[in-house]
């Protein structure tokens, strides 16, 4: 069976596939644009490691290892500045079963929200929006009347997981997302301004939203859908509400503007602790607050340290007492709890910008977030003790105030974003300096290998976000039809020029080149780049210091040229090079035009001072269609001879532009060498000039002048014939004409595309009869305004596709496949289908133009293709079926030589040898004692469907792989652990009056807790509360007394009824001992399981109370056939332990136990038939064999 199974292709081979999946071809290919301020700083990283962020209307999604992008989301929207300003991933749901297991069935979704108040779920893997949340249609108000999206969060309930969003200043939401989109419950805290709403790691049920002036909202999802609320106050101190006030009166955003929009610089943030329940960490701009919910108190106040930015957010470890503020000058300051208290001490401080190699001021910080991914191997760290001994690589955290390790062994990664639009990975270190109590906080970047994102500490980060202001396109000698390779240059706000490979999807190559932004560049020929910027002179004489710079790609050189010592009275308006790159127009405002031959030291021809309004340079003559493939081969050789004729002597070189004047005149210049002359074109009829309006945009390609007016007219002109004929596009003014690429065999060679100034553009073809009846209208883009277009020359045959450049006011550079499927009646019939790429531009409005040529390559590029410097370490992006695979495989235990690979350029590192590539692949499995469970076979299967990934390396990434290896080679296995110890303030909780509403649960606990501490503090804390209470009534009135005379288990009782299973355990813990101790934990566990609906966290309780048949049976019951497996096995393994441990020593050496006994399951319990068991095993082996066939069924895909 297993032999008979081909293996399947490699998963990067089929990774161009995706741009034809479900997830449309649209977003498949982005580069993102920056984020700015107007995002909010939205950010959130899943568990599974993939980050999101806003980048202007779009949503980013990229792996923080490897720095590579994978998506772009955009949320198209009919008004303009529709910024994203909310993101937030759904936890990942467990699958119960493979009944569902195609992609589809298991999104993965992430939230996001815009200044419009619109929610998009998006199906990130599909790429794809599961359902729209529009309050305004729901409240029936217009669009983006009910404010912007504040902030998300996802929250848990019995049917799922539901939506949290806050809208406006004041509107709280629940949202249904999965079948029936809908508001479930809305809550208005006017006159409050909500800021910030997070879950609560240890009961996803419960929510909270903290105000900008201190107003806290505790909530909590019912069973039933019912919201118990709770409002609480954090005092926040009178700087902050003096400030608060004085921007409410200067606040210039319009009403009802969230938070961030009203106030952008003043952040209230909150986040739960994840090891201290009912504990909240918020920030104010000038104080750091540690706030206790069971008492509605703050337990500390810290104010701002001085020589800091203001607080604008907070984050908490997941493993160490240890916080992470950001400030708004950009500061990392880090703080640890003093021991015994819950009061925080700031340890380190840290900038999160470089001061090398950064602009002056520094670009601002706009969000950063902590790697959680990290918090389950720092878990396996600490149940082995010795294993960061063993790990050269693994960093440490050293008590400041003491010689000992707070935690070996771990590190914390940390990803932040700035306002140039970098995104910069950061590895946080404690290292121990010459001073044995003094410790300095290293902030190294995480250094990777990779064409699009070499992070290390000198600077230069991943520039995977630019802002663009220009784009240009390598030519390619026209029409030659040898293939291209698409390369775009991008000219940035601060003067880099930015060479992005298309097929690559990643940037390059960059070069510093201006001290202001890129006005403008163009191509000249294949490897160099003219490009120019200006700026006011301040003197007083006025005028424009123009900057004209030539780069080489090659070398990397920059060489000015055109140098004056003195301002000029007009700036440079455009550049204009010839196809060749041979010449240079150079065009100013109002001022004279001047022709340059750009040689090696450039020189000006001439000046032409004439009122132009246009000029373009021709394109080579498209081949005629009849031209065979002897023709093709011969007009090729000669364009080649006589290309290389020129390079001999450049004064045989001769090009020509076409121009047109403000009076409407036409005329066609060539050059010649240095000789510039008239080209004495053939003139079309007087009935052709029109005085409607000026001629604003033109095409000129050997023989035809497309020419297009203010009023909406196209006109075409043959230079050679002088035939000429026009018509109306019933359109605003023509911005743009653009020629598409010809290429032999085509059975036209007039198709335009044409851009109006309304900000759209259609495609006309001028060999039709009726060119307006067959035009080609803009695709569908809701909200996309186009601002330039252009033709990508990467045809080689007439099949395939047109791709055309679009660069929108969206702050996207998009690439759209124009096919030719059929002809209808003598005329071509096209469609359009977004192709794979957008570039986001953050100043798309200063665009000046794109010219859209070329360059010719030996060898054919697909467009589709996509090429990865690095693969992805992201099971998550798998096939379900193959991620399921590989949880399956690690449950049965691998030996780690099988994350080995032959892809040297990914690891090069002795820790990493060259695996096999034939053999069998059940000797890389785990041997074992354990019994069999299950289908044997399974596990080869499934090795040899992940073989694929496996030769990729796109399973586990090295240091993963390394802490796997480590932990298998010392045989630590993983163990569930119990409750804590407890830890608290008797005097405060005695110090409640009789009158408050607090009373009695403080009294409750004050006596519980004292009778932990000594007899004496019991015997006094039981005296003050009887001395208090004055009212017998309530149901806890009688708690304190039981734990007096010594009835812990029916003082638990009563407390578990009263809800406060918390304190119960507590009591248990400390008083209660065996069966009475293990019925308090599984009544607990049972309210886990079937209140909270939490089954991991009731299994955890169930194994400490010994419940070993209720926690398989939970197991069970919720289809986790895989789970339930590894339980019975852990359960037989430490059952044989404790058995063989106990059992009286004897002479064994001449008796084995037999085939039976070595393969029969082993329970700790009488509860469990054998039956049960046997169940268990062949509902696992259904579940392996399905599995395998699904994975059979599905081709690798890694992207």
């Amino acid at each position: 069976m297993a032999s008979s199974a081909a293996p399947p292709a490699s998963p990067s081979s089929r990774s161009h596939g995706n741009a034809a999946g479900a997830g449309g071809s649209a977003t498949a290919m982005m580069l993102p644009g920056p984020a700015g301020r107007g995002n909010g700083g939205c950010i959130d990283l899943s568990p599974t490691g993939l980050l999101a962020h806003g980048a202007g209307s779009s949503v980013v999604v990229t792996d923080p290892r490897s720095m590579q992008l994978l998506c772009v989301l955009p949320m198209p929207s009919a008004a303009l500045a529709s910024f994203v300003t909310a993101v937030r991933w759904a936890p990942p749901a467990a699958p119960s079963s493979l009944a569902g297991d195609d992609d589809d069935c298991r999104p993965l979704r992430l939230a996001a929200g815009d200044r419009h108040g619109r929610i998009a779920v998006w199906d990130a893997r599909a790429r794809a929006v599961l359902c729209w949340l529009n309050l305004d249609e729901v409240r029936s108000v217009a669009p983006g009347s009910g404010g912007g999206v504040q902030d998300l969060c996802w929250v848990h309930h019995a049917a799922g997981w539901l939506l949290v969003s806050i809208h406006g200043p004041s509107l709280l939401c629940i949202w249904e997302t999965s079948n029936n989109p809908r508001v479930l419950w809305m809550f208005d805290a006017a006159p409050e301004y909500l800021s910030c709403v997070r879950r609560d790691p240890f009961d996803a049920r419960h929510l909270c939203a903290i105000g900008l002036c201190g107003f806290l909202l505790s909530a909590i999802v019912r069973h039933d859908s019912d919201i118990s609320l709770q409002e609480h106050r954090v005092a926040c101190g009178a700087g902050d509400v003096t400030e608060l006030q004085r921007l409410e009166k200067e606040m210039a955003a319009p009403a009802p503007a969230p938070a961030l929009a009203a106030f952008p610089l003043f952040a209230a943030r909150l986040c739960f602790s994840p090891l201290w329940r009912q504990i909240l960490f918020v920030t104010f701009p000038r104080e750091l607050i540690v706030f206790d919910l069971s008492y509605s108190t703050a337990l500390s106040v810290t104010p701002l340290p001085r020589g800091f930015g203001k607080f604008s957010d907070v984050m908490a470890d997941p493993d160490l007492d240890l916080l992470y503020c950001t400030h708004t000058d950009g500061k990392l300051s880090i703080w640890r709890r003093k021991e015994g208290e819950q009061v925080h001490l700031l340890c380190a401080v840290e900038e999160l910008m470089p001061s090398i190699g950064t602009v002056v001021p520094p670009p601002a910080v706009l969000a950063a977030t902590i790697w959680q991914s990290e918090s389950i191997f720092r878990n396996i760290d600490k149940q082995c003790q010795d294993l960061a001994q063993t790990q050269s690589s693994y960093s440490f955290i050293t008590d400041t105030n003491s010689d000992q390790n707070v935690c070996q062994g771990t590190m914390t990664y940390l990803t932040s974003i700035s306002e140039d639009g970098k995104i910069w990975s950061w590895l946080l270190t404690f290292d121990k300096s010459a001073h044995p109590k003094k410790a300095n906080l290293g902030a190294n970047l995480c250094g990777h290998s990779s064409i699009n994102a070499i992070i290390y500490l000198t600077v230069k980060p991943t520039n995977v976000s630019i802002s663009v202001t220009n784009i240009g396109k390598e030519p390619g000698g026209g029409n030659n039809p040898a293939p291209a390779v698409p390369l775009v240059a991008l000219g940035t706000q601060n003067g880099t020029i930015e060479v992005v490979d298309v097929v690559a999807n990643a940037v390059s190559v960059s070069f510093s080149v201006h001290s202001s932004t890129v006005r403008g560049l163009r191509w000249l020929g294949n490897s160099r780049l003219v490009s120019f910027s200006y700026n006011q002179a301040n003197d007083k004489t006025g005028g424009y210091n123009n900057k004209l710079v030539i780069t080489c790609l090659r070398s990397g050189l920059n060489r000015a040229f055109r140098v004056l010592q003195k301002p000029e009275r007009a700036p440079i308006r455009a550049l204009r090079a010839s196809s060749s790159g041979r010449y240079l127009l150079i065009l100013f405002r109002d001022a004279p035009v001047e022709v340059w031959a750009m040689t090696k030291n450039p020189m000006m021809l001439r000046s032409l001072a004439l009122p132009f309004t246009v000029l373009e340079w021709t394109l080579p003559a498209a081949p005629r269609p009849g031209q065979n493939a002897s023709s093709k081969q011969s007009s090729t050789s000669k364009e080649r001879s006589s290309e290389a004729s020129g390079a001999e002597n450049s004064d045989e070189t001769c090009e020509s532009f076409a121009f047109a004047l403000v009076n409407g005149a036409l005329g066609v210049f060539e050059v010649h060498g240095r000789r510039i002359r008239d080209f004495r074109p053939k003139w079309p009829s007087s009935s052709f000039a029109s005085s409607d309006g000026l001629v604003t945009a033109m095409a000129y390609r050997l023989p035809h002048v497309v020419m297009g007016d203010q009023s909406g007219n196209i006109r075409w002109w043959d230079v050679t014939t002088g035939l000429s004929s026009s018509f109306s596009t019933h359109r605003e003014g023509i911005r743009r004409i653009k020629f598409s690429p010809v290429v032999h065999g085509d059975r036209s060679r007039g198709r335009i595309a044409v851009l109006f100034y309304d900000n759209t553009f259609s495609i006309f073809d001028l060999d039709s009869p009726d060119p307006l009846a067959n035009a080609l209208l803009q695709p569908q883009s809701p909200g996309t305004l186009v601002l330039e277009l252009d033709w990508l020359s990467t045809r080689t045959k007439k099949d395939e596709p047109l791709v055309l450049c679009i660069a929108g006011a969206d702050s996207s550079f998009r690439l759209i496949e124009v096919n030719i499927i059929a002809m209808l009646h003598g005329e071509f019939v096209e469609l359009y289908a977004e192709y794979n790429l957008s570039y986001m531009l953050e100043h798309a409005k200063e665009i000046a133009n794109i010219d859209a040529k070329g360059s010719s390559v030996s060898k054919p590029v697909a467009m589709k293709e996509r090429f990865r410097p690095m693969p992805f370490c992201l099971p998550v992006l798998f096939p379900t079926a193959h991620a399921s695979a590989v949880r399956m495989i690690l449950q049965l235990g691998v030996k780690p030589s099988w994350f080995e690979c032959n892809n040297s350029d990914k690891l090069g590192r002795d820790s990493f040898k060259v695996a096999p590539a034939f053999g069998d692949l059940r000797s890389y499995m785990i041997e074992t004692t354990l019994p069999p469970i299950g289908d044997t076979v399974v596990a080869e299967l499934l090795l040899k469907v992940l073989e694929p990934y496996r030769k990729e390396g796109c399973i586990l990434d090295d240091g993963r792989a390394r802490l796997y290896s480590a932990i298998v080679n010392k045989g630590t296995y993983a163990r569930l652990v119990s409750l804590g110890n407890l830890e608290t303030a008797v005097s405060l909780l005695l110090s409640t009056p009789p009158e408050g509403s607090n009373f009695y649960p403080n009294a409750l606990r004050a006596v519980v807790l004292s009778s932990a501490v000594s007899q004496s503090l019991h015997e006094l804390a039981v005296k003050v509360v009887a001395a208090n209470m004055v009212r017998t009534d309530k149901s806890l009135s009688g708690t304190h007394l039981l734990c007096a005379v010594g009835r812990y288990q029916e003082a638990c009782s009563q407390l578990q009824d009263a809800g406060c299973w918390n304190d119960a355990a507590t009591l248990a813990a400390s008083h209660l001992h065996g069966s009475d101790y293990a019925r308090v934990l599984q009544r607990w566990a049972d309210y886990v399981l079937r209140g909270e609906q939490n089954m991991w966290r009731a299994l955890i309780l169930y194994v400490a109370a010994g419940a070993l048949p209720e926690a398989l049976d939970t197991l069970r019951k919720n289809q986790r056939p895989d789970t339930a497996a590894m339980f019975l096995l852990a359960c037989h393994e430490i059952y044989s332990q404790i058995a063989a441990e106990s059992e009286p020593t004897e002479d064994t050496s001449g008796s084995e136990p037999t085939p039976e006994q070595t393969e029969k399951l082993r329970f700790p319990s009488k509860n469990v038939a054998e039956e049960d068991l046997i169940a268990v095993s062949e509902v696992f082996g259904q579940y392996q064999q399905k599995l395998v066939h699904l994975c059979m069924d599905t081709e690798p895909k890694a992207d």
